[in-house]
C-alpha cells in the first residue's frame, strides 16, 4: 500500500478540504484549484454528493489527487473505492477504521491529537496522521511537543489553516502536508467566483 508521502509525489503539500452542495460546482472547483496549482482535493462526505464529486473528478481530472474526507464508518471504504478516491481521511481513529483501510489498500490518514490516540495509530502501524482540529488543538506549539516522544510520526494538520499560518506549519519539522477549507469558504462556492478561488490557491502555492 502507498504510504502518503508517495501518493502526494509531485504534488504540492497543500490539501484542499473541499464540501460539495451543488454537484455542479464539483468540476468548476477542481478547475480552479488546479489552475491555482493545487491538485490535492479531499472532498468531504458531509454532504450527498461527496461521492459522485470524487467520481467525476477522477473521470474528467485524471492529473489530480483526489481524496474522500469525513469518512467515519468502516462500511464506507468500500464506497469511496468505487468512486475512484485515492485516499481517505477521518476526523478519528479507530481500530475498526485502521483495519477496514488496510483491507482495501487505501492510504489512510486518520485524525490524532493526543498521545493516545497517536499511540493507537502507531499499534495500527500507521506512521502519517492528521492533527485535527489543528489551531483550536495548540497549533505548531503542540506539533512541535509531540515531535519528542513521536520522532517518527507526520501529521498534516487540518483546521484553522490558513493564508497566515500556513507557512509556520509547512515550516514544522513533523508537518508533510496541510489541509485548508480556506481555499473554498461556502461563500465563493455560492457565488461561483471560480477566479478568487484560484488565486487563493495561487496565494499559498507560490511560496512552495
Amino acid at each position: 500500500m502507498q504510504t502518503f508521502p508517495q501518493l502526494l509525489n509531485n504534488h504540492k503539500p497543500i490539501i484542499a478540504v473541499i464540501t460539495i452542495e451543488d454537484p455542479s460546482h464539483a468540476l468548476p472547483i477542481a478547475k480552479a484549484l488546479a489552475e491555482g496549482g493545487v491538485s490535492i482535493l479531499e472532498i468531504t462526505l458531509r454532504s450527498q454528493h461527496g461521492l459522485d464529486a470524487i467520481k467525476r473528478i477522477r473521470e474528467e481530472m485524471p492529473a489530480l489527487c483526489v481524496g474522500a474526507g469525513t469518512v467515519t464508518k468502516p462500511s464506507q471504504f468500500s464506497l469511496i473505492q468505487k468512486a475512484g478516491a485515492q485516499f481517505s481521511v477521518s476526523p478519528g481513529l479507530t481500530p475498526s477504521l485502521i483495519e477496514a483501510a488496510r483491507d482495501h489498500q487505501s492510504p489512510f490518514l486518520p485524525g490524532a491529537i493526543t498521545p493516545s490516540e497517536i499511540l493507537m495509530g502507531i499499534e495500527g502501524g500507521l506512521e502519517f496522521l492528521k492533527f485535527f482540529p489543528a489551531e483550536s488543538s495548540g497549533g505548531v506549539d503542540f506539533l512541535k511537543n509531540l515531535a519528542g516522544p513521536f520522532p517518527n510520526i507526520k501529521f498534516c494538520p487540518t483546521g484553522g489553516v490558513i493564508d497566515t499560518n500556513i507557512q509556520q506549519y509547512l515550516s514544522t519539522g513533523n508537518v508533510f502536508c496541510v489541509g485548508t477549507t480556506w481555499l473554498t469558504p461556502p461563500e465563493l462556492i455560492k457565488e461561483q467566483r471560480w477566479g478568487d478561488i484560484s488565486s487563493r490557491a495561487q496565494l499559498l502555492t507560490k511560496q512552495y
